[in-house]
């Protein structure tokens, strides 16, 4: 393996002065002759010679990872390994249904073979004359541990500039244990750990009172079946399958024959089990009675997360009344986005028609509000993000409130407007209603006539006047400030802007207009 920092290739150089390179048939390569390329700013890496004309050469290798030659390293390990202990092996590459070389490796023993799966191209047949050793992603299913007693891998780790070889073993609902190559024996079985030996020697014992997994030679047919229930049930539990579990406890009710000992294990584990799968039972209708009331109260964030521990809690199926809760709760979500992206679309287009010289507070308020409403949508797509960064960049050089040595803008000429035209929607609801009581984050109701307790599409005028003192007394705590002139408060020598207008750009104001901001400030009062 190449050293991929600069200094340590220098040193490589000169180790391997005399030696030659060439990229490996057994690799995937084309077995053209390569040359080292030395970089300080990337990884050092092995090259190709350009062909007579110039032109780069082209080569079929496709897999250029460090676990790319971990079939090599398989093979020179269990070589090496075999060799010491006066075992000879043959090896193949063998390349099933045309999968990539170095997919699998077999191993040809004396007394029997071995098949390294290193990844899932080819799935390892359980029923062949081979042993399968998986890699690290190779999956395995519940079953086949229990059925087997346990199965062996093969994990290579990096070591400098070469790769270790370890053997684990993984067993049903036990964490897999590795070992060093070697720590392992080949035995009669085939490939054998420390881990492998326990196992075997604990399923070898005599029976007692005690039921372990797997076929006994002088059982009855009776007891081989109430095994393989007590098996089964197990392995419910291991997967939290209610329906499995319910099955199995069926069919022990209805076997007969069983051996007075076994019998009472059925027993025990058939009593044990219908308590659990009424508890799980219990514990999935509350689950669902949470989703569909969370749903008539339209409470979006409470229906997102319960509905995702649904699904996750029934995966082994849903009856047709659970899959319509699942249903309403999907379509309820899917709706309730929707209305809130058409309520971010609608501010987002009410801010676009607002004047350059708006007041402060109004677009702040809007802002503010715009910014609530995408609150929790999740996913807003590229356009809609741009706007909202947009407007967060305006708002942050908006000059608000102004200096009191220009006259400020009060909310004097928007006193013959409504009230809920004179304060932000984002304020409405902001502070208790004296006349309904409605509390702050509650809409206003209606107190009197046929529509008594509907919302109101308003809220009360009291509560109105309440939010508007209390901006206007910001306001004026505000004006009785230091002055500090802000960059929109003074003309743009650039573009000519009147004071209070935007600069004619697409973000910043232009850094004169600043310069000139700062250069009053500090001369109205030098301690700013």
């Amino acid at each position: 393996m190449l050293p991929l920092e600069a200094i340590e290739l220098d040193a490589f150089r000169r180790r391997h002065e005399h030696d030659t390179y060439w990229c490996g048939l057994l690799l995937g390569g084309c077995g053209l002759q390569l040359t080292t390329k030395l970089y300080t700013d990337r990884v050092c890496h092995f090259s190709h010679f350009p062909n007579p004309d110039g032109h780069p050469q082209l080569c079929g290798r496709r897999s250029r990872g460090v676990a790319s030659a971990d079939h090599l390293y398989v093979k020179a390990a269990a070589d090496a390994w075999l060799r010491g202990r006066g075992t000879q092996a043959g090896f193949e590459f063998v390349q099933p249904d045309g999968v990539p070389i170095g997919s699998v490796v077999d191993i040809q023993l004396p007394h029997n073979r071995l098949r390294v799966h290193l990844d899932g191209a080819v799935a390892p047949d359980w029923d062949a004359e081979h042993e399968p050793v998986l890699g690290m992603s190779v999956p395995v299913d519940s079953s086949t541990l229990i059925d087997r007693w346990y199965v062996n891998r093969v994990r290579l780790d990096s070591e400098g500039t070469t790769r270790r070889v370890r053997i684990g073993t993984e067993a049903f609902a036990r964490p897999t244990e590795w070992f060093a190559l070697e720590e392992c024996e080949i035995t009669d079985r085939g490939l054998s750990t420390p881990a492998v030996e326990r196992i075997v020697q604990a399923r070898s014992k005599p029976s007692s009172g005690v039921w372990t997994p797997g076929k006994k030679q002088e059982e009855s047919e009776q007891d081989v079946q109430a095994h393989e229930l007590l098996r089964r049930l197990l392995y419910a539990r291991r997967t939290e399958s209610t329906g499995l579990a319910r099955e199995v406890c069926r069919e022990i009710t209805e076997l007969a024959g069983v051996s007075p000992q076994l019998q009472q294990q059925l027993d025990a584990a058939g009593r044990n089990a219908l308590l659990w799968v009424e508890k799980e039972t219990k514990a999935r209708q509350e689950l669902f009675a949470r989703l569909g009331q969370a749903v008539a109260e339209k409470k979006t964030g409470r229906v997102k997360k319960l509905l995702t521990e649904v699904k996750t809690a029934t995966r082994d199926g849903r009856s047709e009344k659970e899959e319509h809760t699942v249903r309403a709760a999907s379509d309820y979500l899917a709706a309730a986005l929707s209305a809130a992206l058409a309520r971010l679309d609608s501010l987002l287009e009410a801010l676009s028609h607002l004047p350059a010289n708006e007041d402060p507070w109004h677009l702040k308020a809007k802002v503010e509000e715009l910014f609530q409403a995408a609150t929790g949508i999740g996913r807003l797509g590229e356009h809609r993000q741009d706007q909202l960064a947009l407007w967060s960049q305006r708002l942050r050089y908006t000059p608000f409130p102004p200096p009191s040595s220009v006259p400020p803008r009060t909310l004097k000429p928007q006193e013959s407007a409504p009230l809920h035209q004179q304060v932000g929607q984002a304020y409405w609801d902001t502070r208790l209603c004296p006349h309904c009581g409605a509390k702050p984050g509650q809409q206003c109701v209606i107190d009197e006539g046929r529509r008594t307790g509907q919302t109101r599409k308003l809220p009360h005028a009291d509560r109105l006047r309440i939010t508007i003192r209390e901006l206007q007394g910001q306001r004026k705590n505000y004006e009785v400030a230091r002055i500090v002139w802000q960059v929109y408060d003074v003309p743009c020598p650039d573009c000519g802007q009147e004071a209070g207008a935007w600069c004619l750009t697409s973000g910043k104001p232009h850094s004169s207009r600043s310069k000139r901001a700062t250069e009053r400030t500090i001369k109205q009062d030098p301690q700013l």
